[in-house]
């Protein structure tokens, strides 16, 4: 299973520890690539002319196109759009993972987890700098996660374990689905 980052990563494994799930005893290995860009290398790697396993995968709405013409590049068929990427087992986040974490959760219950961190102080003092001043909540909570050492990583994991199971992401529901 590729996906971008760590903090990916961390999520896919927090919800199949949740479903009791244990990817390691399926054979399944969950493989952050360091970002969109390195997509090509590792689908060259693990792909048809590489190691030949089954893939699947998780990227931002952002990086959609890098994933579809890295498919093409490692000969997984044609990737015209999003359909064709979700049948190949590659799915799309609206934003970000993290993005759709946060609207899974609600912000409310986002800010409680931040609080329950003891980094509540840290975020209000964000969201009053002149940058985020204006900008959602949603997108002020991205860029806190995103601010700090680990924070993304951690925060991942955390909003997954509060998730009601029966609002979890599309996008990382239907990558579980797949595995």
């Amino acid at each position: 299973m590729l996906v971008e980052g760590l903090s990916d990563q961390a999520a896919v494994e927090a919800l199949a520890g949740r479903r009791g799930r244990d990817l390691a005893a399926e054979g399944v290995r969950v493989v952050p690539i360091g970002g969109a860009q390195a997509i090509a290398r590792e689908l060259e790697r693990f792909g048809p002319r590489g190691l030949d396993v089954a893939l699947a995968g998780l990227c931002d709405a952002g990086e959609e196109h890098d994933f579809r013409r890295g498919l093409e590049r490692a000969g997984l068929g044609p990737q015209s759009g999003r359909a064709d990427l979700e049948a190949r087992g590659f799915f799309v986040c609206v934003a970000d993972l993290e993005d759709e974490l946060i609207r899974a959760v609600g912000v409310d219950t986002v800010e409680e987890v931040v609080e329950a961190q003891g980094e509540l102080r840290a975020f209000r003092t964000l969201q009053k700098q002149p940058a985020q001043r204006g900008r959602t909540t949603e997108a002020q909570l991205r860029r806190f996660f995103g601010s700090g050492s680990g924070r993304k990583i951690r925060y991942a994991r955390l909003l997954v374990e509060t998730l009601d199971p029966a609002r979890v992401p599309q996008p990382l529901d239907l990558l579980l689905a797949r595995i």
